[in-house]
C-alpha cells in the first residue's frame, strides 16, 4: 500500500476510537504549542484494528507532547498544571504532558543514550526506538488529522518491529519497548 492510502487507513482507524478522539479533541482545546498526540496512543490502535482488538486495548496512556523553547522545568510544571485542571478528571491521569525542549536534560540520565536538543516536536519523532511508533497526529481546527510519520506508516501497520536506522545505539531500549508490545500483542514480528 503506499503512504497516502496508509495515512488515510490511520485516520480511518483513529476516527474509531471514541477515547482516543476525544484526548484529541480536548488536545486541540488546551492548544500547547507546536502539539502532538505521539507513540502507543496512536500505533496502538492500528495494532488493535489489525488484530480485531478493541480500540482502547493496551493503550495505558495518552502521550501529549508539545514544544516550548523555554526548557525550565516551572514552564514544563505550568503547562503540566494547566491541562491538569483543564482535562476532565477521568483523563487527567492518563494524558502525560511533556515538553520537548527539555527532553535533552533527562534523557541520558534516564535511558543511557545521549540526546541533542530538538528544534520542534516533529523532531522527536525521528529519535523512537523503532520506526513503528514514530507516528504522532494532531486535530485541526477543521477537525482533519494532521499526521507526522518520518518513516512511514508500513511498519506500524506490518506490526513489524525494528530498529530505529538514525540511532547507533539503544538496542537495550529498544528490546525492552519490544518485550512491552510482544506480551499484549504477540502477533507482532521483531526484526533485528
Amino acid at each position: 500500500m503506499d503512504e497516502a492510502t496508509l495515512q488515510a487507513r490511520l485516520i480511518a482507524i483513529l476516527h474509531a476510537s471514541p477515547r482516543l478522539m476525544r484526548v484529541l479533541t480536548l488536545a486541540r482545546a488546551l492548544d500547547l504549542p507546536d502539539w502532538r498526540l505521539v507513540s502507543g496512543a496512536v500505533y496502538q490502535p492500528v495494532w488493535n484494528a489489525l488484530t480485531g482488538r478493541d480500540p482502547d486495548y493496551g493503550v495505558k496512556d495518552y502521550d501529549l507532547c508539545y514544544f516550548d523553547p523555554d526548557p525550565s522545568w516551572e514552564a514544563e510544571d505550568a503547562a503540566i498544571q494547566r491541562a491538569a485542571a483543564f482535562l476532565p478528571p477521568e483523563f487527567a491521569p492518563l494524558v502525560e504532558v511533556r515538553n520537548q525542549a527539555r527532553v535533552h536534560l533527562w534523557f541520558e540520565d534516564k535511558f543511557g543514550e545521549p540526546y541533542t536538543p530538538l528544534a520542534n516536536t516533529d523532531a522527536m519523532l525521528e529519535r523512537f526506538v523503532s520506526p513503528a511508533f514514530a507516528v504522532g497526529v494532531r486535530l485541526l481546527a477543521d477537525g482533519a488529522i494532521d499526521v507526522a510519520a518520518p518513516f512511514g506508516l508500513a511498519d506500524c501497520f506490518a506490526m513489524r518491529l525494528r530498529p530505529n536506522p538514525r540511532r547507533t545505539i539503544g538496542l537495550k531500549n529498544f528490546q525492552r519497548a519490544t518485550a512491552s508490545c510482544l506480551a499484549r500483542w504477540p502477533e507482532v514480528r521483531v526484526v533485528l
